[in-house]
């Protein structure tokens, strides 16, 4: 086996037999990436994709993208003012060119390979490739971008060798659902976490009928009013990696993939939240929601659109619902438990890779975000992240 690696601009030049069999469900597959590209997105990154050829046959794929990104939504801030003195000597020390393997969006870094393709030479030959991309490009840093658990030993393995090192990342949050039904997820929760949710959906039934439904390709009015809401949540958000258009979830109300959650408020019918999934095989990706903040915080939207989620989830024979990054809080409240991630980096400058190693080594879950270090204080970390299957 010889391999090497083709860089090309769009998910339209790979063939879709090989996206099929290289991002099967539960991942992102080629419709993902189609809607990225169609986003108008162009002023945030640029889009590629590096395919892995086996003597001219292609055997695998690693999306990638390339942003100026801003350190400090990676930094502790206890080492933020040493970085911004640095900055004024090294302005890249801060906002940097950074080519990612990876997407923007997706829960988890992918590279996808067919069957029989020796990984760990495949993970290799990118690695050089991206090198040189790195240069060709001007970027700065290299990152292997939210590496799951299943990928750690041949990361290490490749970080051995391409002198990477590691940096603990924002963890994903999954929910598993036992059975057949909402009572059976509901069973299966601390007790303590279900008494709290239980009290808050009461709560919030004796306050606000709302009714849910399920929408698929939503129409332009409808889409207007669901992107409002998701931008009145964006603009809350204390971690931004990317801001997203209404060009974006028109390219995604038009998968397939996508369903929408709705809670309308009974009497006039009012859009009150939304939750977008993608459902892919027994997975459903919870990937973006919105809420009206001038509804009363009592109406606890954000736990009776979960609910709602988990009764129709339950329905279709759903068995992990994928949350995302961010929002622990609630998540954890409700069910969810964490999944470690991993960015593998490298910086073309060696001492500036040399301080940006000893900056991740002191990062951890409680560094990157208040409601885990609080959970952290209060629960062991063995009750909050689920095993590795």
């Amino acid at each position: 086996m010889t391999l090497s690696v083709r860089f090309v601009a769009s998910e339209q030049e790979i063939d879709d037999g090989l996206w099929a069999a290289c991002f099967p469900p539960p991942l992102e597959g080629r419709w993902w990436y189609h809607a990225l590209e169609q986003a108008g997105l162009e002023d945030q990154f640029a889009f590629f994709y590096a395919l892995v050829e086996d003597q001219g046959r292609a055997v695998g794929i690693a999306p990638a993208f390339l942003m100026d990104m801003d350190i400090a939504l990676v930094l502790p801030e206890a080492v933020l003012p040493l970085f911004r003195l640095a900055g004024r000597v090294w302005p890249s020390a801060l906002y940097q060119r950074t080519l990612f393997v990876g997407s923007p969006c997706s829960d988890e870094g992918t590279v996808g390979l067919l069957p029989g393709v020796d990984r760990r030479a495949a993970l290799m030959v990118l690695q050089r490739a991206f090198e040189a991309e790195c240069r060709r490009r001007r970027a700065a840093m290299l990152v292997w971008k939210d590496m799951p658990q299943a990928a750690a030993a041949d990361m290490a393995w490749l970080a051995g060798r391409a002198r990477l090192f590691a940096a603990v990342s924002f963890p994903g949050a999954e929910a598993d659902l036992p059975g057949p039904g909402k009572a059976d997820f509901y069973a299966a929760m601390k007790g303590s976490r279900r008494y709290s949710l239980n009290r808050k959906l009461k709560r919030s039934r004796q306050l606000a009928d709302l009714r849910a439904e399920v929408v698929r390709h939503p129409d332009p009015a409808l889409l207007e009013q669901i992107f409002a809401l998701f931008w009145q949540t964006f603009e809350r958000a204390t971690t931004r990696f990317e801001t997203l258009t209404p060009a974006f979830f028109q390219a995604l109300a038009a998968q397939p993939e996508s369903q929408f959650m709705l809670l309308r408020q009974a009497g006039d019918d009012r859009l009150v939240a939304f939750m977008l999934c993608f459902v892919q095989g027994d997975h459903i990706i919870n990937k973006f929601i919105g809420l009206d903040y001038a509804c009363p915080r009592d109406w606890s939207l954000y736990f009776r659109l979960w609910d709602e989620v988990v009764d129709w989830a339950s329905g279709l024979g759903v068995r992990v619902i994928q949350s995302g990054q961010t929002s622990y809080r609630a998540k954890v409240d409700m069910g969810h438990r964490l999944v470690p991630l991993t960015n593998y980096c490298r910086h073309v400058n060696p001492l500036i890779h040399w301080v940006y190693a000893k900056v991740a080594a002191s990062i951890g879950w409680a560094s990157l975000d208040e409601d885990l270090a609080t959970y952290l204080k209060s629960y062991a970390a063995e009750d909050l992240v689920k095993p590795l299957s």
